[in-house]
C-alpha cells in the first residue's frame, strides 16, 4: 500500500461468516470465528494497526449492522432474531445495542482513526416481520420495516459518535433515508455510479467504490477500468469536491485466500491509486499511455517481494509465456 501511497486500509473485521475479533467486554462472540486457531487477539489488532502506522496508513474498523452478523448469535443466540431466522440483528432487544456499545467500547482503545464503519448494507428485514416477537414490538412501536432499519442504524451513530467516531455508513442509509443520517455521516458508494453527486449535493461527504470498476474480487474487471474510474465524475462545484474524501478499491474474500491475495490486489490496485493521487486536469486520458509505467511497477512489486500479477488479461491472470517482466 505504501508504495502506491494508498493510505487507509478498511478492514471488514466481521461478517456473517465469522467474527475473528476479540471483544473483552463480550467474550463469547469470538464463538463466532472459523475456528479457535483463526482468531485475532486485541493486541493482533493493536500491532496491525501501529505496523500500518508507521507506514503512513490509517486502519479503518468496520463492523457491519445489522445485516451481515449471523455470526454474532454463535456465542450470543438472543441476539438473534430466532433459532431459524439469525439475521440482521435483533432490533427489538436492548441487548443487541449493549453488545454494539461494548464492541465500539472496546475497538476504540485500539483503533484511534477519526472514522469508524458501521456497514449497513444489504439488510434483508424478513426476520424481523416473521419472527412474532419483533413483528409485535413493531407493531407497539407503530414502525414497518423501512423504519426499523432506519432506527437501528440511528441508534448505532449515536453509540459510535458519543466514542469520537465519525461514522461511515454503506450507500443503502442514504438511498433509503439520507436525510435523517447524522450530519457527519460519511456515505460509502459500491452499487454504481452517480450516488457520489446525489451524496455531495446534500450536503453529506463519500468515498467512491463502485463495484462495477474498483472491486477487485470482480477478476473480469480489467486495470484500464480501474484506472480510468473517475470518483469527481459530474461533481464540478469546488466545494462539493471536497466532500468526496477519496475512493476504495474492495478485496472481498469470495475469491481469495492467503495463497493468492496479493496478485488479485496487484497491480490493478495502484492504477486505481494514481487516479485517486493525480488532480484530475492532469490525468491521461488513454490508459494505453499509462501501461509501461504500471508494468514496471508491477516488476518492482516484484523484486520487492509482493506477487503482483502481470497486466495481460484478466485479475491475477498467469503469464502466457516465458518473457520479460516487463512485457507480461
Amino acid at each position: 500500500m505504501t508504495y502506491s501511497k494508498l493510505n487507509v486500509l478498511h478492514w471488514h473485521i466481521v461478517d456473517h461468516q465469522s467474527f475473528p475479533l476479540e471483544i473483552p467486554s463480550y467474550p463469547k462472540l469470538w464463538n463466532g470465528a472459523y475456528s479457535w486457531a483463526e482468531k485475532y487477539t486485541m493486541n493482533d489488532a493493536l500491532d496491525i494497526v501501529q505496523y500500518a502506522e508507521k507506514r503512513g496508513v490509517n486502519v479503518l474498523a468496520e463492523i457491519d449492522i445489522p445485516g451481515h452478523a449471523r455470526s454474532w448469535g454463535v456465542g450470543y443466540p438472543e441476539l438473534w432474531p430466532s433459532a431459524i431466522c439469525q439475521q440482521p440483528l435483533d432490533v427489538s432487544n436492548n441487548f443487541t445495542f449493549k453488545v454494539i456499545d461494548g464492541i465500539l467500547s472496546d475497538i476504540s482503545k485500539v483503533f484511534k482513526f477519526k472514522f469508524v464503519h458501521l456497514g449497513g448494507d444489504e439488510v434483508d428485514t424478513s426476520c424481523w416481520t416473521t419472527t412474532p416477537r419483533i413483528k409485535a414490538w413493531l407493531i407497539l412501536n407503530g414502525m414497518n420495516e423501512s423504519d426499523a432499519y432506519r432506527h437501528f442504524v440511528l441508534r448505532a451513530q449515536k453509540i459510535a459518535i458519543s466514542y469520537g467516531y465519525d461514522v461511515i455508513n454503506w450507500e443503502e442509509t442514504f438511498n433509503n433515508f439520507g436525510d435523517k443520517l447524522d450530519r457527519n455521516t460519511v456515505v460509502h458508494n459500491w452499487l454504481g455510479g452517480g450516488v457520489a453527486k446525489k451524496v455531495v449535493t446534500a450536503g453529506l461527504r463519500c468515498i467512491v467504490s463502485n463495484q462495477d470498476k474498483w472491486y477487485l474480487d470482480h477478476l473480469d474487471a480489467l486495470w484500464p477500468g480501474f484506472y480510468m474510474n473517475e470518483p469527481l465524475t459530474n461533481i464540478t462545484n469546488p466545494e462539493q469536491q471536497k466532500l468526496v474524501l477519496g475512493g476504495e478499491v474492495c478485496m472481498w474474500g469470495e475469491q481469495i485466500d492467503a495463497s493468492d491475495i496479493q496478485q488479485t490486489i496487484w497491480p490493478r490496485a495502484a492504477a486505481a491509486a494514481e487516479r485517486l493521487w493525480t488532480p484530475i486536469e492532469k490525468l491521461a486520458k488513454d490508459p494505453a499511455s499509462v501501461t509501461a509505467r504500471l508494468a514496471r511497477f508491477r516488476c518492482l512489486l516484484n523484486a520487492r517481494g509482493v506477487a503482483a500479477a502481470p497486466l495481460a488479461g484478466f485479475g491475477r491472470t498467469a503469464p502466457s509465456e516465458p518473457g520479460s517482466c516487463i512485457s507480461q
